[in-house]
C-alpha cells in the first residue's frame, strides 16, 4: 500500500495561508503540515525532517509548497529549499507565493487563446509587481514584444534588465505610466494589455481602452473596485467589449485554480520537480491544449 501524500506548506507570513491549505486538501493531499513565519534559515531543518523519515523510493509521496503573501520572500524560501537537497535526498517543490505563478500563467494562457503571442505587442501595467513581472517573463518567453509599465520608468528598466537575464531573447521596453496621458500613449500599437497593479487602483480609463484601435485582448487581474481596466468587469471571461476580448480577475480565476490544483498533483509524480513560473505555465498549457 503506498504511503500517504504529505505536503509541507511553508509560508513567510505569520499564519500559513488557509486558502492554499484548502486548495491542497481539495487537490488530494492526505496530510498537510503547515508552518507560518518561516525564514530562509528555518527551511533546511524543516525540509530535512521531511526527507529523512521516508525511504528514497517513497520520497515522491512527500512534497513542499512555498506560499505567503510576499513573493520576494517566497523566492528566498525556494532558494533555501533547493539548497537543502543533496544527492538523491530531494522532494518536489512548488512556489506560488501570493498566487503569482498560477495567476500569471492563467492570464497569459487566456490571452494566448485569442492571439498569436509571437506576433503580439503587449503592455503590462503594474509590470514591476510580483504578478506583473511573471506575466512579463511568460509573455517574453512566448515571443511577444512587451512594454513593461510602471509609474517609475527607472523601476521598469530595472525589471527589464532582470528579466533579460532569465530570458535572453526577451523583447522588452520599459515605459513610464505615471498618469492617464502617458498610459494612453504607451497603449499605442498594443494588441494585448494586462493590468497587474495594486488592488483598487484604475490603471487605464475606459476612454483610453476604447480609443485604442490595435487592442484585441484585455486582461485585468484586479478584483477589488475600482478595477484596473475601465469598463472591464471582474466576471468577464472572453467577453466582447467594444470589439476587445476581455477577461476579469474572476474570469481568469477558474483557470488559475485548475492550474494550482494540477501543479500540486504533479508534485507527487516524482521527487525532483521544481515548479516556478515557467514550469507552472507549461503545466497550464497541458490543461488547455
Amino acid at each position: 500500500m503506498p504511503k500517504p501524500k504529505i505536503l509541507l506548506q511553508l509560508d513567510g507570513d505569520r499564519q500559513a495561508s488557509v486558502f492554499d491549505s484548502v486548495v491542497a486538501v481539495d487537490a488530494g493531499v492526505d496530510h498537510l503540515l503547515r508552518h507560518g513565519g518561516v525564514k530562509p534559515a528555518d527551511v533546511r531543518n524543516l525540509v530535512h525532517g521531511a526527507l529523512f523519515t521516508r525511504g528514497l523510493d517513497e520520497l515522491r509521496r512527500t512534497a513542499v509548497f512555498l506560499g505567503g503573501g510576499n513573493v520576494s520572500e517566497g523566492e528566498q524560501l525556494l532558494a533555501a529549499c533547493v539548497e537543502s537537497f543533496f544527492g538523491p535526498f530531494r522532494v518536489s517543490v512548488l512556489l506560488d507565493a501570493n498566487g503569482a505563478n498560477t495567476t500569471a500563467a492563467a492570464a497569459v494562457l487566456s490571452a494566448a487563446a485569442h492571439l498569436d503571442l509571437k506576433q503580439a505587442t503587449a503592455l503590462v501595467l503594474g509590470g514591476t509587481g510580483p504578478v506583473g513581472q511573471r506575466v512579463v517573463r511568460l509573455l517574453a518567453g512566448e515571443g511577444a514584444a512587451v512594454r513593461v509599465g510602471s509609474r517609475a520608468a527607472e523601476r521598469a528598466a530595472e525589471v527589464c534588465a532582470s528579466i533579460r537575464n532569465r530570458v535572453p531573447s526577451a523583447r522588452l521596453e520599459p515605459v513610464g505610466t505615471p498618469d492617464a496621458q502617458r498610459t494612453a500613449a504607451a497603449l499605442e500599437g498594443v494588441s494585448l494589455i494586462v493590468a497587474a497593479g495594486a488592488a483598487g487602483v484604475e490603471l487605464l480609463t475606459v476612454e483610453a481602452r476604447r480609443g485604442s484601435s490595435a487592442l484585441k485582448v484585455a486582461v485585468d487581474l484586479n478584483a477589488v473596485p475600482p478595477l484596473g481596466l475601465g469598463g472591464v468587469e471582474a466576471t468577464d471571461r472572453a467577453k466582447d467589449r467594444d470589439g476587445v476580448t476581455c477577461y476579469g480577475a474572476l474570469g481568469v480565476g477558474g483557470l488559475k485554480m485548475k492550474i494550482h490544483k494540477a501543479a500540486l498533483r504533479r508534485l507527487f509524480k516524482s521527487n525532483d520537480l521544481v515548479l516556478d513560473a515557467e514550469e507552472v505555465f507549461a503545466l497550464g498549457r497541458e490543461l488547455v491544449d
